[in-house]
């Protein structure tokens, strides 16, 4: 990631910062914003592509408007620490909708997940019907936010 860091130059950094703020916008706004003609703009952008600064583009979707109100954030301990429970957790989570982010971590707890449901009624549910019948799952600890102070989804440049 250094490397990739020290070869981009001012113009790749607007770009990037363009693309986080509207991913759709045309070749041409974006040439525009970033004060460049249009054609090495678009190469500029399909490197940034190809050595995987850019990983892909994706819509934002409001999860209240789709009725999950409810978002929770969970840590997960597991019994062992091994390879194979390891890997028993992550495919289980990988098979759960509710289940929108999820982290291997360091410290107290093996995973943080960020749980969406609609309510806590179905936050509940997927607690006692899912999450504590994977095998190997010692314990599980939830907080519930209030507000999201700040929000983002990568760090910008």
């Amino acid at each position: 990631m250094v490397k990739v860091m020290a070869n981009l130059d001012e113009i790749d950094v607007r770009i990037l910062r363009c693309l986080r703020e509207d991913g759709r916008q045309s070749i041409n706004d974006l040439s525009e914003a970033v004060g460049l003609s249009a054609t090495p703009v678009a190469r500029r952008v399909k490197q940034l592509e190809a050595s995987g600064v850019i990983k892909g583009y994706c819509a934002l979707i409001d999860e209240e408007k789709l009725g999950f109100d409810v978002s929770v954030f969970v840590s997960v301990q597991l019994d062992k620490q091994v390879d194979n429970a390891l890997a028993t957790f992550e495919r289980a989570i990988q098979s759960m909708p509710e289940v929108v982010d999820c982290w291997l971590m360091t410290g107290n707890r093996d995973y943080l997940l960020k749980i969406v449901t609609s309510g806590l009624s179905g936050f509940e549910r997927f607690l006692v019907g899912r999450l504590t019948k994977i095998e190997g799952v010692a314990s599980i600890e939830s907080s519930i936010p209030l507000r999201r102070v700040k929000a983002g989804l990568s760090r910008q440049p």
